[in-house]
């Protein structure tokens, strides 16, 4: 039989296997931690055995989407492995969706089983067809499955089919379904084993296991032999807590994540020694957020920019470069990026442009949507696909990125060009400013015009009047507004269309 180790040096091998071959080696090793639930290996690796067979017992066919939603825990973990050896193709969803948000995604990618926990269940109607099975009842989870022993057929896994569909955030308009393959998420599990996600890792994960955000994590701890601790919420005290008992040695976290522990009074009490490596990703983090982590907690500090979609990826190896903190770091070995202008070419050194990437981790497409995966290709003049992140950004003369903003949110007041990430940094520097999201709103003088909307003070004038007296004259703020809280998606995201709907700005 191949080893482990062996098959994580080869260009391909399923995520199923490489799982069968660490059971066969450290039967005993925990690979999941989940409230007070510990799965070893050989137990990880029998129920991904009788869930994949429960699969094929329900016709499910190799390609087919299966679809989950719920919290994290033990019976996900168990999906993701069983969907995968039945040679399913595993539609992680968004569990804030809305119930009709829902119904479409299960629609889309075509799925006939859907696991969710009850709450989810009884709140929405599924498509014609569609068996739900309840995720979050162990006893009724254990009932759907096979008798323990019992084990699927095999199934050939081609390196380009589908090994998940993540959706689109389905808060707002339609969801659209991204497509990875198998050998997408092979080179992710071995680009990152060997020095971080090894045998010996442990990675919390706090973030939910629909978001590519956690996969980029669970996926190359777990395959390459590691623990993965999963929470169902995030608390700051409890993350504390575990990273202690489990002694957790790599977390990826949000912004808003890492805030939130920074700020806790205790967090200097906690033994966090066996940390070797911390990722960020998903929204912006602000400079003097990285330095305090660096400053406080031990170990080193990534943060990646990217998209679900795949393409080109950047990387600040923070600890290395505390002089780019400003920045989202270089692009990373293998990956291409490059800016282009409104005409669609490229643009000159120094110059702001449109961010688009590629390299040997692209999406296939969206789900039967050829159009919108046209939409978001560009193609260079050697016929190379880039895919288009709709974020505007700048390199420096060391080649670091410096992201603007989203191309979407970027104001043009006066025939002027205004990036809300540079009237958010002046702003947030208010002493009673916690928070704050810069948004476009129509103007008849200007076209667009700037709103503030902050989290903090009691003042909303005062702040206007302090930020405009730092700011030039046509970034200037019309109004601003306060709020006790700025909508955020799940993994920590500003949700700019629905506070500007909260708040019926236009």
């Amino acid at each position: 039989m191949t080893t482990a180790a062996e098959m994580l040096q080869s260009e391909f091998a399923s995520f199923a296997d490489v799982i069968h071959a660490h059971a066969a080696e450290r039967p005993d090793d925990i690979v999941i931690v989940a409230g007070d639930r510990r799965l070893s290996f050989a137990e990880f690796d029998t129920y991904g055995d009788r869930t994949a067979a429960g699969l094929q017992r329900a016709g499910v066919r190799s390609g087919e989407a299966v679809s989950i939603c719920g919290l994290n825990g033990w019976a996900y973990a168990v999906l993701w492995l069983g969907i995968l050896r039945a040679g399913g193709t595993v539609a992680p969803l968004a569990q804030s969706a809305t119930p009709e948000a829902l119904r479409l995604m299960v629609e889309d990618c075509g799925a006939r089983l859907f696991f969710a926990d009850r709450a989810i269940m009884d709140a929405m109607t599924l498509p014609e067809g569609a068996t739900r099975v309840a995720l979050d009842d162990d006893a009724a989870f254990e009932a759907w499955l096979p008798e323990a022993g019992t084990k699927p057929e095999p199934v050939e896994i081609d390196p380009e089919q589908g090994f998940n569909i993540i959706y689109s955030s389905g808060t707002t308009g339609t969801p659209k379904g991204i497509v990875h393959s198998h050998q997408m998420r092979w080179r992710q599990i071995t680009a990152f084993g060997g020095l971080i996600f090894t045998p010996a890792a442990s990675a919390i994960l706090s973030t939910p296991l629909y978001s590519n955000t956690t996969l980029v994590t669970f996926l190359p701890c777990i395959g390459n032999g590691g623990k993965a601790v999963l929470m169902q919420k995030f608390r700051t005290k409890e993350f504390l807590e575990l990273s202690e008992r489990e002694k957790v040695t790599t977390a990826m976290l949000v912004p808003v994540q890492y805030k939130r522990l920074m700020e806790d009074p205790d967090f200097d009490s906690y033994d966090l020694s066996a940390y070797l490596m911390k990722f960020c990703t998903s929204a912006p983090f602000a400079a003097e957020l990285k330095a305090d982590i660096l400053k406080r907690w031990p170990g080193g500090l990534v943060e990646f920019y990217g998209m679900t979609e795949g393409g080109g990826s950047c990387a600040l190896r923070a600890h290395e470069f505390p002089d780019k903190l400003h920045t989202v770091g270089q692009p990373m070995p293998g990956h291409e990026i490059r800016l282009i202008g409104e005409d669609g070419k490229e643009v000159p050194q120094g110059e702001i442009g449109e961010i688009v990437g590629r390299s040997g981790t692209m999406m296939k497409g969206y789900k039967n949507r050829p159009e919108q995966t046209r939409e978001t290709e560009w193609y260079d003049g050697e016929g190379n696909r880039f895919i288009r992140t709709g974020d505007v950004g700048r390199f420096d003369a060391d080649g670091f990125l410096t992201l603007m903003d989203r191309r979407k949110d970027m104001i043009i007041s006066g025939g002027f060009n205004i990036y809300p990430s540079d009237l958010e940094a002046v702003v947030v520097e208010h002493p009673e400013v916690e928070e704050v999201a810069v948004i476009g709103v129509p103007s008849e003088d200007w076209g667009e015009t700037p709103v503030g909307v902050v989290v903090g003070p009691s003042d909303a004038e005062a702040i206007r009047e302090w930020a405009n007296a730092k700011l030039g004259k046509t970034q200037r703020l019309a109004a601003v507004h306060i709020v006790d809280e700025l909508p955020r998606s799940a993994i920590g995201k500003v949700l700019k269309r629905e506070l500007r709907d909260q708040l019926k700005l236009g």
